[in-house]
C-alpha cells in the first residue's frame, strides 16, 4: 500500500488554525513543534510536505490526526468539519438519498432544505475548508518557482517535478473553485498575488465557473501523463473528467449549454483515461481499493496514518451501528454509530426483490444488481423513516441502513485499526461516473454522439452492477443482463441510473439541481420537515453566502432570497 498521506497527519506547518482566506507563514510561531517559510521550504521534503498539506486539506481534519485537537477550522467540531464528511451533509442530506435525525450543527436545516447564512454551520466549514485549501495552494504557488528553488539550493532535486507541482496544485485551486461555484454559485476571487491586506472581489457565478475551465485547460499539458502520477496524486485524467462534470452542469453555472465539451471529454476519460471500470461494482468501496482501476483520485485514508473522524471512517460508522456487525463484517466492529440511514426514494430506486439483506449473502452475490446494498435485517427494522406516529427518530429500525462501504478487504478482512478508523480510499473522480455524462450529454443534444452510443454507455455500467457477459465471475449470480433497451433510454433513467450507481459519492444535488428536480417537481422523506415532502423555494438550489463571510468582507452580495 503506498499512500501518498502516511506522514502527512505529522507535519506541522504554520498554517495550523487558518479560517478563512489566508495564512502568514513569515509570522512566528508560539508553539517550537510548528514551521515558518524558511524553514518549510529549505529542504526537498519541505516541499513534497506542502504538496501533500493541499491534498491533505480535503482529507484530514488537523494538524494532529484522529481529532486529536488542533483543528483545521476555529470553532468547528473537528470531527465534522473533514471535508467528504461535510459535503454529505450538503451533497446528499438535502436530496432523495439519505436522512439523519440529528439537529446538530445545521444538519437538520440541511435535511429539510431550510438553511440561511446562519443556522447551517456545516455549510460555512465547507466554506472555509475550501478557502482554507485555496490558502494552501497559493502559498504553494508563490514559493514553488524556479528563481527561489535556485536560492535556496534545491533546483538540482526539484527542477525536474516544478511543472508537474505547479500544475497539481492549481488542479487542486481548480477544483475548489469550481465546488464553490456549484454550492454558493458566485465567491471572492483570490490567487497567489493577492495580498493578506487586499480584499478580494466577488466573481459571478459565471466567472467562477470560468476562472476554473480557464485553469484547468491551462495546465492539462503540464499534468502527468494518464497512469504517470504517484497513487493518490492527480494526472491528466483528473483534468479532463473535472471539465467533463463543469460543463455538464454549464448551464446551471452560466447559463449556457455545454453538452458537446461534456461528451468531448467524458469521452477522454473513458477512451484515454487508462482507468477501466473496476470488474466488480463492490470493490470500489472497500479497505483495499488503492488497487482498484477505475478510481482517478482517491482521497487516501488509512487507519493507521491518516486517521479523523470524517471521511470514509464516516461513511462507514455513521452508516452502520452495532449490532450490524453481528450480521455482516463492517470491519469496524461494535463501534458503528447508527445514525444515516437511506431515504425510501433511494430504497424505490433499485428492483424491490434485490434489496433485502440475505444474512447467508453478506455481499448480496446472488442479487441481480450488486449495488443494491441495504441492512434490512436488523430486528423490527421497516423501510420507512418515521415511527408509528409518522415523527422521525433516531431509532435505527427506522429507515434501511446502506452498506456498501465496508472496511475490509476482498478477503472479507478486516483493515489494521479498523475499529478505531478507517482505510477506504474515497474515490472523489471515478470513471464510472464519466460513463453516465457522456450517455447523458448525448440525449441533451451533444454533437458527435449517438443514442445508439448513449445506450452503450448506460448498459456498460449496467453490465458490471449486474455482473453479466464479461463482468461474469465465479459464484456470482451472472444470469440477468441489466441491459436496457432504446426505447427505455431517457434522461429521467439517466438520473435514476446516476441515483444507483453514485449513492453518497456526493453528486447528488448536483443532479438534481440540473434536472430541475431539488426545489420543485419531485418530493422525498422530509422535505421542508414534512414526513412525505413538498416543494421548497427555488432559492435553495444555492447555500447561503456564510454570515460570517458577509462580516468579514462587506462588499460580498448574498445569493438571491438569504
Amino acid at each position: 500500500m503506498n499512500k501518498i498521506y502516511s506522514s502527512i497527519a505529522a507535519i506541522a506547518l504554520a498554517t495550523a488554525g487558518l479560517t478563512s482566506c489566508f495564512s502568514d507563514l513569515d509570522t512566528m510561531p508560539i508553539d517550537d513543534n510548528q514551521l515558518v517559510s524558511e524553514q518549510v521550504y529549505s529542504t526537498a521534503d519541505g516541499y513534497t510536505g506542502m504538496l501533500a498539506k493541499c491534498y491533505g486539506s480535503l482529507i484530514l481534519t488537523g494538524q494532529k490526526g484522529g481529532d486529536g485537537g488542533d483543528g483545521d477550522l476555529e470553532g468547528a467540531n473537528e470531527g465534522y468539519s473533514g471535508y467528504v464528511r461535510l459535503l454529505f451533509y450538503l451533497q446528499e442530506m438535502p436530496t432523495d438519498n439519505f436522512l439523519m435525525p440529528s439537529s446538530s450543527n445545521g444538519l437538520r436545516k440541511c435535511l429539510n432544505l431550510q438553511w440561511d447564512a446562519s443556522n447551517a454551520p456545516v455549510a460555512t466549514w465547507t466554506y472555509q475548508r475550501l478557502y482554507m485549501t485555496i490558502a494552501y495552494c497559493n502559498e504553494m504557488l508563490r514559493e514553488c518557482t524556479e528563481g527561489k528553488l535556485r536560492d535556496r539550493g534545491l533546483w538540482d532535486k526539484l527542477g525536474s517535478e516544478l511543472t508537474a507541482y505547479r500544475a497539481e496544485v492549481r488542479f487542486i485551486r481548480a477544483y475548489c473553485y469550481a465546488s464553490l461555484c456549484d454550492l454558493f454559485g458566485g465567491v471572492p476571487y483570490i490567487d497567489e498575488n493577492i495580498g493578506a491586506k487586499d480584499v478580494p472581489e466577488q466573481m459571478t457565478r459565471k466567472q467562477t465557473f470560468e476562472y476554473a475551465e480557464s485553469e484547468l485547460k491551462a495546465i492539462e499539458a503540464d499534468m502527468k501523463a494518464p497512469g504517470q502520477a504517484l497513487y493518490g496524486r492527480v494526472d491528466r485524467v483528473a483534468s479532463w473528467f473535472l471539465l467533463s462534470r463543469l460543463y455538464l452542469n454549464a448551464k446551471v453555472y452560466t447559463g449556457e449549454e455545454r453538452y458537446t465539451d461534456a461528451l468531448t471529454y467524458a469521452k477522454k476519460v473513458i477512451d484515454e483515461g487508462g482507468y477501466p471500470l473496476a470488474r466488480d461494482y463492490r470493490d470500489i468501496f472497500r479497505a483495499d481499493n488503492e488497487d482498484c482501476t477505475e478510481i482517478i483520485w482517491p482521497l487516501v485514508q488509512d487507519g493507521q496514518r491518516a486517521q479523523s473522524s470524517a471521511g470514509t471512517n464516516f461513511y462507514v460508522k455513521a452508516f452502520v451501528n452495532g449490532p450490524m456487525n453481528e450480521l455482516f463484517v463492517t470491519g469496524v466492529g461494535s463501534r458503528g454509530w447508527g445514525n444515516v440511514r437511506a431515504k425510501m426514494t433511494l430504497v424505490d430506486a433499485f428492483d424491490a426483490s434485490d434489496v433485502a439483506f440475505d444474512t447467508a449473502d453478506t455481499w448480496g452475490d446472488q442479487k441481480k444488481d450488486k449495488r443494491a446494498q441495504f441492512m434490512t435485517a436488523l430486528p423490527n427494522q421497516k423501510k420507512e423513516t418515521y415511527d408509528d406516529n409518522g415523527a422521525m427518530t433516531s431509532t435505527f429500525t427506522c429507515g434501511y441502513g446502506y452498506i456498501k462501504w465496508r472496511n475490509v478487504d476482498r478477503n472479507n478482512q478486516s483493515a489494521a485499526q479498523g475499529e478505531a478508523y478507517c482505510s477506504i480510499d474515497f474515490p472523489l473522480f471515478r470513471t464510472g461516473e464519466a460513463y453516465l455524462t457522456a450517455a447523458e450529454a448525448i440525449l441533451r443534444g451533444a454533437s458527435g454522439g449517438t443514442r445508439a452510443e448513449a445506450l452503450s454507455y448506460v448498459n456498460e455500467i449496467r453490465e458490471r452492477a449486474y455482473m453479466h457477459g464479461s463482468y461474469a465471475k465465479a459464484g456470482v449470480r451472472s444470469d440477468v443482463s441489466g441491459a436496457i433497451t432504446d426505447s427505455e433510454l431517457t434522461l429521467d433513467f439517466i438520473l435514476a441510473e446516476r441515483q444507483r450507481e453514485l449513492a453518497s459519492e456526493l453528486v447528488r444535488r448536483t443532479d438534481l439541481v440540473r434536472y430541475d428536480l431539488l426545489c420543485k417537481g419531485k418530493n422525498w422523506d422530509w422535505k421542508d420537515g414534512v414526513r412525505d415532502g413538498q416543494d421548497v423555494d427555488t432559492k435553495y438550489n444555492l447555500f447561503a453566502i456564510p454570515e460570517t463571510e458577509l462580516t468579514n468582507n462587506p462588499t460580498l452580495k448574498q445569493n438571491p432570497g438569504f
